[in-house]
């Protein structure tokens, strides 16, 4: 098989280079794909001829989306249609990655891949249009919801908690963002195993369990040997541009049903993730 991935500097797409290093790979930056270039896509894609796209490009800018929702939309929806014109085009699987943010946190349970998503900020709406791009221009799909994703590279909560951490002996972190801390590595294993099982379709790709943002602050913070204080506060006391869901926890029963799997709990995920980081 051919990979072509792109936003190769991304903490998920380098996990895929590393797993993916035994086999015939195409990994392009932004400066080097940039996915909202029709023109780009298609000459990439002609010239390449990819067995399967990971797409591992988004705009992921949370709070800037509430003032910038065309930059977001350029890569999170024009830049997945592109993708899946050229992936049906070149007769290629398209493997996508959106978030839990297109659902609103009201549910009080797990969302499943059944309910409707609801979107509460710019990003998540993004996002969304995305999926339904997607779902319009081909069926040749993978399309994965995650959340939480954390990996090597430093635009994900541990690696911001750890810097934090080392200049603040008080950590005030919010406890009203509940979800699932999900591991690069964790993703790409699932992602292989149904790309070799033929599937096709929409799916929740999380590690399992749920936590607050500040039941995993705690977490990892003792894991990483250090004493900070760690105090449990409001969403209220960051005043931030976009909203947040109270509870976006994704299940993820469907796609391990599917693969005969148990996907690790979040924290199994964080462990091993400190753990290689501590060099251990």
């Amino acid at each position: 098989m051919k990979f072509l991935i792109t936003g190769a500097n991304g903490q998920l797409a380098r996990e895929f280079s590393r797993t993916l290093a035994n086999y015939e790979v195409k990994a392009l930056t932004k400066n080097q794909l940039d996915i909202s270039d029709i023109r780009t896509v298609l000459d990439v894609v002609s010239s390449y001829k990819p067995d399967i796209i990971l797409n591992c490009s988004a705009y992921n800018l949370v709070d800037k989306a509430e003032d910038a929702i065309e930059d977001a939309l350029m890569v999170n929806m024009n830049g997945v249609k592109n993708l899946a014109s050229a992936s049906k085009r070149y007769n290629a699987l398209l493997v996508h990655y959106s978030t839990d943010y297109v659902f609103d946190g009201t549910k009080d349970d797990f969302y499943t891949e059944d309910d409707t998503p609801n979107p509460i900020n710019n990003y998540g709406a993004s996002k969304l249009a995305g999926e339904r791009a997607l779902l319009e221009e081909t069926d040749n799909f993978l399309l994965f919801r995650t959340s939480w994703v954390f990996g090597e590279g430093k635009q994900n909560f541990i690696y911001k908690l750890a810097e934090w951490a080392k200049t603040n002996r008080v950590l005030r972190i919010v406890y009203d963002q509940i979800s699932v801390q999900t591991c690069t590595e964790d993703i790409v294993r699932v992602t292989m195993l149904a790309i070799r099982e033929g599937l096709k379709g929409t799916y929740h790709l999380t590690n399992s369990g749920y936590a607050s943002r500040y039941e995993v602050a705690r977490f990892v913070v003792e894991r990483l040997g250090m004493d900070n204080l760690i105090l449990p506060v409001s969403s209220d006391f960051f005043p931030v541009a976009a909203k947040r869901p109270f509870f976006s926890a994704l299940s993820n029963a469907k796609i391990s049903k599917e693969l005969g799997i148990n996907i690790p709990e979040w924290k199994d995920g964080v462990d091993r993730f400190i753990g290689k980081v501590k060099g251990e």
